[in-house]
C-alpha cells in the first residue's frame, strides 16, 4: 500500500481527518527511513495546528507502539508500574521515587529522556553517576528489572523507534508543545516496555511546556484517554513548575538531592512530589488500597535503608559506581562558585523555572543542539523559594560554573529570575485526572 505524502500533509494541514491506514503507512514508512525529514516536519506542525482526533491519536500512538519490539514482563511476579513527567526544571523525581515504589513490591519498568531545551532530562542525571549504563538492549532491560525490581534506561532504538526519530525532530522544528503529540510519544515509549499502570506528572507553569492550567489538563485528559483505549490504567497529578522543583538545578547535583531524599531528607517541595506521586503508584499497582497505607510504605521503604539499597543495586546493575552514592562528594564537582545575592529584604515572589533552566542551560548542564556535550558538574542551587522572607544581601542562588563565557551568559538570567515583594505563594499540587 502507498499513498502521495505531499497529499496527507495537504489534507492535514487543511484539517482534514487522516484515514487508519494512511497513518499506518506514515509511521511506518517514516521509521524505516523511506519518507525525507523535511516532509515529516510539515506534517508535524500541521498537526501542531490542526490536531489529531481522538480515533486518528489511538492509531498514531499505536503505529508508533508496534513501531519496534514490544516488550514482555509477564513472567516477573509483580505489579508493573511506572511515571513519567512532561518535564521540569529541577525535576529529578524519578530518581529517588523510583527505588521507593520498587522497594513496596513494584516492579518498575522505567523509560526515561533527555533534557530538552530549558528542561533537564533524567538519563543526563543518571548518567553523572560514573559508568551509569542507560543506553539497554531491550535483553538487558529486561534481565535489570528481574534482578533489581526496577530499571532506569533511556529510550532503546528498538522500542519505539518512530518515537525517538519523531522526537528529535520535534525539538528542531518547533512542535514540541503539541498536546497529541505529547501524549503518543509518552505512551508509545511506556506502552512499549510492558507496564500494566502508569503515573504521570503533568507539570504547570512558567518552566513547563504547559504554561497553563488549562491546556495542562487537556493533556492530562488526552492521556488518559489513550491509556483505557490501550487497557492500561493512568493517573495524571498536576503539579507547579513556576519554580524550579527542590534546590538542585543541574545534573551531579540532582543526584546528590535524590539520595538526601533516599536517606529522609530533601527540599519539603521536591519530598511532597515524591510522595504524593508514590502514593498514586502504590494505589495504581494494587499495593495499597488508600493514599495512608500507601504513605507509610513509602516511608518505611525509606527509613529501614531499603528504598536507597534498590537505588544502590540498579546502580550496580547497569554498571554504575555505588561509591558517589555512599559518598556524593565524589560526584562531579564544578571548579568554581558563584552567589547571586539579594539587592534588598522582603519576601520571594517569583523565581522563574524557564530562566533558572536556561541558565543552568547556558552554563553547560543541557544541551544547545542535539551534539552538544554536557557538563555533568555545573548547575545552580536555588536558596530561596516563593514565599521566603530574605534580608539583603542574603544568597538566593549559587552558580557552580567551569567556563568563564558560560557564566557571563547565565548570571543575568540567574539574576532576574529572583523577585521581592510582599509575600505570596502558589499551590504545588492543582489537581488530577482519572
Amino acid at each position: 500500500m502507498s499513498f502521495s505524502f505531499r497529499q496527507l500533509i495537504e489534507r492535514k494541514r487543511d484539517g482534514e481527518v487522516l484515514r487508519a491506514e494512511e497513518i499506518r503507512w506514515i509511521i511506518a514508512e517514516y521509521t524505516a527511513g523511506r519518507l525525507p525529514d523535511y516532509q515529516m516536519a510539515a506534517l508535524l506542525m500541521a498537526v501542531f495546528k490542526e490536531g489529531l482526533d481522538g480515533p486518528e491519536l489511538e492509531v498514531w500512538t499505536d503505529a508508533m507502539l508496534y513501531s519496534g519490539e514490544v516488550l514482555d514482563l509477564s513472567h516477573i511476579n509483580a505489579p508493573k508500574v511506572d511515571k513519567h513527567s512532561t518535564g521540569g526544571v529541577g525535576d529529578k523525581v524519578s530518581i529517588p521515587l523510583a527505588p521507593m515504589v520498587a522497594a513496596c513490591g513494584a516492579a518498575v519498568p522505567m523509560m526515561s529522556g533527555r533534557g530538552l531545551g530549558h528542561t533537564g532530562g533524567t538519563v543526563d542525571k543518571l548518567e553523572s553517576i560514573p559508568g551509569f549504563r542507560t543506553k539497554l538492549t531491550p535483553d538487558e532491560f529486561v534481565s535489570v528489572v528481574e534482578k533489581t525490581g526496577l530499571v532506569l534506561a533511556g529510550q532503546s532504538g528498538s522500542l519505539a523507534p518512530a518515537d525517538g526519530a519523531i522526537y528529535s525532530l520535534r525539538d528542531a522544528t518547533g512542535s514540541v508543545p503539541s498536546i497529541p503529540l505529547i501524549a503518543s510519544s509518552i505512551m508509545s515509549k511506556k506502552l512499549a516496555v510492558g507496564l500494566g499502570a502508569l503515573v504521570l506528572d503533568v507539570k504547570v507553569g512558567r518552566g513547563a511546556f504547559m504554561k497553563d492550567l488549562d491546556r495542562a489538563r487537556l493533556l492530562a485528559e488526552t492521556i488518559v484517554g489513550i491509556g483505557k483505549a490501550q487497557g492500561t490504567p493512568v493517573v495524571a497529578v498536576l503539579t507547579d513548575m513556576n519554580q524550579p522543583l527542590g534546590r538542585m538545578v543541574g545534573n551531579a547535583t540532582e543526584i546528590a538531592e535524590s539520595i538526601e531524599v533516599l536517606h529522609g531528607g530533601g527540599p519539603p517541595d521536591l519530598v511532597e512530589v515524591v510522595y504524593r506521586l508514590g502514593e498514586e503508584m502504590l494505589m495504581l499497582a494494587g499495593i495499597s488500597s488508600e493514599r495512608a497505607d500507601a504513605r507509610r510504605r513509602l516511608e518505611q521503604a525509606v527509613s529501614s535503608g531499603a528504598a536507597f539499597e534498590k537505588l544502590q543495586q540498579v546502580t550496580v546493575a547497569q554498571g554504575g559506581d555505588p561509591a558517589v552514592l555512599l559518598d556524593p562528594s565524589l560526584l562531579p564537582q564544578a571548579e568554581n562558585e558563584h552567589i547571586v545575592r539579594a539587592t534588598k529584604g522582603g519576601y520571594v515572589v517569583r523565581v522563574d523555572a524557564f530562566e533558572i533552566g536556561t541558565a543552568a542551560l547556558r552554563l553547560g548542564a543541557g544541551r544547545e543542539r542535539k551534539e552538544d556535550d554536557i557538563d555533568p558538574s555545573v548547575g545552580i542551587a536555588v536558596e530561596a523559594k516563593t514565599g521566603d522572607e530574605v534580608t539583603a544581601g542574603q544568597a538566593l542562588a549559587r552558580i557552580f560554573w567551569n567556563d568563564g563565557s558560560r557564566l557571563a551568559d547565565a548570571l543575568p538570567l540567574t539574576e532576574s529570575a529572583f523577585e521581592i515583594s510582599e509575600q505570596r505563594g502558589s499551590p504545588l499540587v492543582y489537581g488530577e485526572v482519572r
